[in-house]
């Protein structure tokens, strides 16, 4: 694949280039090409562009146009699948099919907004004999997105694609690390004719000068960040000073709860997919392996032998089952999490970074599983953020809910059993936002998702994902007669 031409930002319907930087493939660590490194410069502009789009056009008072953008966006979107797909793998580290399906999920999401666009309602009523009560939504104005790097493309639609269908501006930070992504992503914009210029801007940051101002700006009036609890915790302060809404997707420990009843022949190859998907790089990875005593011996050896096996190499080869994390910076980091471990906990799986010579220079990291007893420990508690989980044994239902309610992290669990009833019993009194039955990181467009505790504010997609984009107002409309 020959490398990219320079990917530069988008703001105002124009191109911006400056600053030029080159990005890495992670499974080599050689240069896939340059692109044009934004900050505070690029989000000034594009704050500044995203409020005169909102004031000066129609686009938040005419669902026609938003819903034909969205659409268009889908369809051109839908049309460079295969570039996104091989980029993805390239740049990004993930294998071919979790590249697809990555991009597979944003289209839809796409679609689905432009329906919202043209669906949402308010309420009305005659409370009282010639006194009406009407409520409409309106959009809250300039909504500021700032987008990680573990899946660039689905999760800046999941955020710009609502705030769009609800009438709002956009002014979108992307992460340095898929640069190249994020270029060929501005490219699809740029090429949407029905999207109005400084609609949707758009620049790739490696810094972080720019992402605070979309924060703290007061020209912005709605934040939407996907992230880590720690940058979450950051954001909110900087927010307080302007009152601004928030929408925060923070981190997660899923805790994967497999009962005796459970059908192991479904459950290993799932819990492997769950600690690899993304390198393990995903807030809904099911890091947490917790089962019930009479299962535990079986299971535990099944897991060893289905993650010691897992084929590690470059995302864009076919026989790759796991790509490389994100740079060897995040390699290292997570083999220094294990090693750690190594002093308090067992260790079951050591995996770690391969020394073959042909995966030598690029971020791999081999998966790894952890024994332990203690909720408490270190392993346990921190989102590691990479192909490692923790393996626990647990007595009983109240056992498998108090130690899967054990951190701060409320995103997701998984429950597995062939008890049709369980699932809702045990389900209600996890302290998470979205409980799955005998599967895994299942999301639906029309449906929320989000995290309770520490685990982030708001939801995201469904009615309410749009709703986070939106002030409602109140009118009390007396009739004369």
């Amino acid at each position: 694949m020959p490398s990219r031409p320079a990917a530069r930002n988008l703001i105002d319907g124009k191109w911006v280039d400056r600053n030029p930087r080159d990005s890495l493939a992670p499974a080599t660590g050689e240069v896939l090409g340059v692109f044009a490194d934004g900050g505070a410069a690029e989000a000034d502009a594009a704050i500044a562009a995203a409020r005169t789009a909102f004031t000066t056009t129609s686009w938040a008072r005419d669902r026609d146009l938003r819903a034909r953008a969205l659409l268009e966006l889908a369809d051109r979107l839908q049309a460079r699948r295969d570039e996104f797909v091989t980029l993805l793998a390239r740049e990004n580290g993930k294998i071919l099919a979790e590249a697809a399906f990555e991009v597979d999920m944003a289209v839809p999401k796409l679609r689905y907004a432009a329906a919202l666009a043209l669906t949402d309602t308010g309420r009305s009523a005659e409370v009282k004999p010639d006194l009406y009560s009407l409520t409409v939504r309106q959009p809250a104005g300039v909504a500021g997105v700032i987008v990680p790097w573990n899946a660039p493309v689905v999760l800046a639609v999941r955020s710009f694609a609502p705030a769009l269908a609800a009438g709002c501006t956009v002014a979108m930070k992307m992460p340095a690390q898929t640069a190249l992504v994020n270029g060929l992503l501005y490219e699809v914009i740029a090429a949407t004719e029905s999207l109005p210029p400084g609609v949707l801007n758009a620049f790739t940051e490696s810094g972080n000068e720019g992402a605070p101002l979309l924060v703290s700006d007061p020209r912005v009036d709605v934040v939407s960040y996907t992230g880590s609890t720690t940058v979450g915790r950051e954001i909110m302060t900087a927010a307080a000073r302007t009152l601004k809404p928030l929408s925060l997707e923070l981190g997660g420990k899923t805790p994967m709860i497999v009962f005796d009843d459970a059908d192991l022949d479904r459950v290993v190859p799932a819990l492997t997919k769950a600690v690899t998907t993304f390198t393990g790089q995903f807030c809904m990875a099911g890091s947490r392996v917790l089962a019930q005593r009479g299962i535990a011996d079986r299971l535990r050896a099944a897991l060893v032998e289905s993650l010691g096996s897992v084929r590690v190499g470059p995302g864009d080869d076919p026989a790759s089952e796991m790509g490389p994390m994100v740079d060897v910076a995040a390699a290292r980091r997570v083999d220094g999490i294990v090693a750690d471990a190594e002093s308090y906990a067992t260790v079951l799986v050591r995996g770690g970074i391969p020394t073959e010579p042909e995966l030598a220079g690029g971020a791999f990291f081999r998966p790894s599983l952890v024994e332990v007893g203690d909720t408490a420990a270190s392993i346990v508690q921190r989102e590691v953020f990479g192909p490692v989980a923790t393996f626990e044994v647990f007595d009983d239902e109240a056992d498998a809910i108090a130690r899967a309610n054990a951190t701060e992290y409320g995103l997701a669990a998984s429950v597995w059993t062939t008890d049709v009833d369980r699932p809702l019993r045990v389900g209600r009194d996890l302290d998470v936002g979205t409980v799955w039955t005998n599967t895994w990181a299942v999301v639906h467009d029309q449906f929320e998702e989000g995290g309770f505790k520490q685990s982030g504010l708001g939801r995201l997609n469904g009615a309410r994902g749009l709703e986070e984009f939106q002030e409602v107002k109140h009118f009390v409309h007396p009739v004369h007669r």
